[in-house]
């Protein structure tokens, strides 16, 4: 599953995301979510999340 929806995403579930300083090269960091951040119900580039390491991205792929 991609991360546009955010319904598909929970807290404490395992993701891949892109941060901000990476959206250019498109590298992925892996974590678990600990807050969701966008308030909408879709997001073309991805729900915005912020990992338990404290790291704020946009969700890539939900493992």
């Amino acid at each position: 599953m991609d991360g546009t929806n955010r319904s598909d995403i929970q807290i404490g579930i395992e993701v891949n995301i892109v941060l901000k300083k990476d959206q250019r090269s498109g590298k992925l960091t892996h974590g678990f979510v600990k807050d969701i951040l966008t308030k909408a119900s879709k997001h073309t580039h991805g729900i915005k999340v912020r990992l338990k390491d404290g790291q704020i991205g946009r969700v890539k792929e939900i493992l």
